[in-house]
């Protein structure tokens, strides 16, 4: 889990064998969180969520927090074995906080197809950007400041729509979300293939988010204009 690079003059150059451990790793690993993950949102199937209708502000920022909280978490202890732990509950409190929208989601007549066909979606989605960043090794490093910048505005619009909850705001925070995570997979990626990030506890967790999100988003789009009611 040490970065482990070679310097010559002022460029890094990573060894293609180091480059190919990292990323083989990487995505053992992102395959590996997916347990701990479907565990959670089985878990979150059968949990009580009802504080969220009596407080869904509170309860969304507390829960927001503690998410944020273990990533930090996560990245102080990138280098152990703690690490690799605290990633495992992260992605089982993730896949756990997946409860209400699939609940919701389970309440359409054809609930179970437009989850199933989200999952697919976004592997579909993975698979193809993933393929494009090792294939061409282009460097994805120019996206860096848009990405952030649509990050901060998709964060601030879902945090504004908490209180507003206006349905065609949550329509385009999902849709730009399925774009600027899409271009997150192409940047985390390239970083892995091009040498910027040679930690895979970092990469996987950054991966992680992008898919999680992604997933979450086109399932709200499907259910918006493909949910069945009973």
């Amino acid at each position: 889990m040490q970065s482990t690079t070679r310097f010559t003059a002022s460029q890094t150059v990573l060894d293609p064998s180091i480059r190919n451990i990292v990323l083989r790793n990487t995505y053992l690993m992102l395959s590996l969180t997916m347990i701990p993950t479907v565990i959670g949102a089985f878990m979150g199937l059968s949990t009580n969520f009802s504080f969220l209708a009596e407080s869904p502000i509170v309860g969304s920022l507390a829960m927001l927090a503690a998410m944020i909280g273990l990533m930090f978490a996560v990245s102080a202890t990138r280098n152990s074995i703690w690490g690799v732990v605290l990633l495992f509950v992260f992605t089982f409190v993730a896949g756990w906080w997946l409860g209400p929208l699939l609940q919701f989601a389970l309440n359409f007549s054809n609930g179970s197809q437009l989850i199933g066909m989200a999952a697919a979606g976004t592997g579909v989605i993975f698979f193809t950007l993933a393929s494009i960043a090792t294939v061409t090794k282009k460097d994805f490093g120019f996206l860096r400041n848009f990405l952030l910048i649509g990050l901060v505005l998709i964060i601030l619009a879902s945090l504004a729509n908490l209180f507003f909850a206006i349905p065609a705001v949550s329509l385009a925070v999902s849709a730009a979300a399925v774009l600027i995570f899409s271009g997150f997979i192409l940047y985390d990626v390239s970083r892995i293939v091009n040498g910027g990030e040679t930690n895979y506890v970092m990469a996987t967790l950054g991966i992680y988010l992008s898919i999680y999100n992604l997933f979450i988003s086109l399932l709200q789009l499907l259910l918006a204009f493909s949910g069945e009611r009973d």
